[in-house]
């Protein structure tokens, strides 16, 4: 069985074990297994215990999209994409040009781009020219500003600002039940005086800016393009964004302020495909909105999204498997659910954060480490946030957009 380590070492429960298997080889998606060293199941994500080779050999869909189910969409659309596949190594590719064609890069900008093949450092490390700019930001670093931006957050929720019903609570062998084992709603009391924060406010205002079927184009009226600005000029006046662009400037990723907004706007609010028809997606409806999916719930990681939907009465809440070591605001529950008769095995949610905090460190993590587990530290206990990059198209000289954002395990 999995078994929990002090809070102090690891946030879940299952990242010390012992056992001998150490590869997913023939064993993608099989249940937990306890002898083995490390997993393959369709929980080790969440549980920060799966095998080095898992991206790599197993391809099936997970709770949000990974590099790999990206790769593998573009291949299912049809026979015209497959008659070139853009290499996606940087074997015998060191400083080559840039080519939008190609799904990653192995150029002297592609660590600035957060763009580079998997295999970049290793192949091209060494090679005349080269900076190594993905490594200025430490994860000491990582650790000293999140814990500037969590002392920063003052629009979050105080204790007596939400009443938590978090009732059962389950193993994660469990999550896959879709079994409703909490008879009351989640959140039994919000104080919706924080919704009238201009930062609240505006954050809401996007909520329903979206549909959430993927395969169904967005098509934002002047109206809703508008909210998106006034999100983040509100965001911009707060201490936690003023403390994530002056650590960004300091680490030479952004110039000014205006440009740092402009590729903020860009990675979260870009429109992309995960389905059938172009511009059905972004990193910002993903995360915080929700999608569904191939009849699953995907992203949806907002507390105040979640309170909103359930009390509309279009969300039932199911159970959770993981309840964070914060005794104040904000807190981490991953749960599961059901929205308007579609299931969430695992959603991993802030709980009473500013819409600034969640947004401040995704976008963090996204630029310091993309596609990576991106170590942090809140109020002294460690957490970490795990992106993903959208592959399948960019914008700018090749930037990346956001696939997804959430939060998850991590060991000291």
């Amino acid at each position: 069985m999995r078994v929990c380590v002090p809070l102090t070492v690891a946030m879940f429960c299952g990242l010390a074990w012992a056992g001998t298997m150490d590869s997913c080889a023939s064993r993608c998606n099989e249940t937990f297994n306890q002898d083995a060293t490390c997993q393959c199941d369709r929980q080790c994500p969440q549980h920060g215990d799966c095998c080095e080779d898992y991206e790599h050999l197993c391809t099936a869909e997970d709770e949000d999209p990974t590099e790999s189910e990206a790769l593998l969409e573009l291949e299912e659309e049809g026979p015209a994409n497959n008659l070139y596949l853009a290499p996606s190594s940087c074997q015998s590719r060191c400083g080559e040009t840039y080519d939008k064609h190609h799904p990653c890069h192995c150029n002297d900008r592609c660590q600035e781009f957060g763009n580079c093949c998997k295999d970049f450092e290793s192949l091209c490390g060494d090679h005349e020219g080269f900076s190594h700019s993905s490594d200025t930001i430490t994860n000491e670093e990582l650790k000293s500003v999140s814990e500037k931006i969590y002392s920063a957050d003052t629009n979050k929720a105080q204790k007596e600002d939400i009443i938590l019903n978090s009732q059962n609570r389950i193993s994660p062998s469990e999550t896959r039940d879709q079994v409703d084992r909490c008879p009351e709603p989640l959140f039994t009391y919000v104080n919706e005086q924080l919704f009238s924060k201009p930062t609240y406010a505006a954050f809401i205002n996007l909520l329903n800016n979206y549909q959430r079927a993927t395969g169904h184009g967005e098509h934002f009226s002047a109206q809703q393009l508008a909210e998106q600005d006034v999100f983040l000029r509100e965001i911009m006046k707060t201490a936690v964004m003023k403390e994530l662009y002056d650590f960004l400037h300091h680490q030479n990723r952004y110039s000014s302020e205006q440009e740092f907004v402009e590729d903020l706007k860009n990675m979260w609010f870009g429109l992309y495909s995960r389905g059938s028809e172009e511009g059905d997606s972004s990193g910002f409806e993903h995360v915080f909105s929700g999608e569904v999916k191939k009849d699953k719930v995907t992203g949806f990681h907002n507390w105040i999204r979640f309170y909103l939907q359930e009390k509309e009465g279009l969300v039932d809440y199911y159970s959770h498997n993981y309840d964070g070591p914060w005794n104040s605001y904000p807190d981490v529950l991953a749960l599961q659910f059901n929205w308007d008769g579609y299931y969430k095995e695992v959603g991993s949610s802030f709980i009473g954060s500013s819409p600034e905090f969640e947004f401040a460190l995704y976008s963090l993590c996204f630029i310091a480490r993309p596609g990576k587990k991106c170590q942090l530290s809140l109020g002294g206990y460690p957490l970490a946030i795990q992106t993903y990059t959208w592959d399948k198209t960019t914008y700018g000289n090749g930037k990346k957009y956001i696939a997804t954002a959430y939060v998850v395990s991590s060991t000291q």
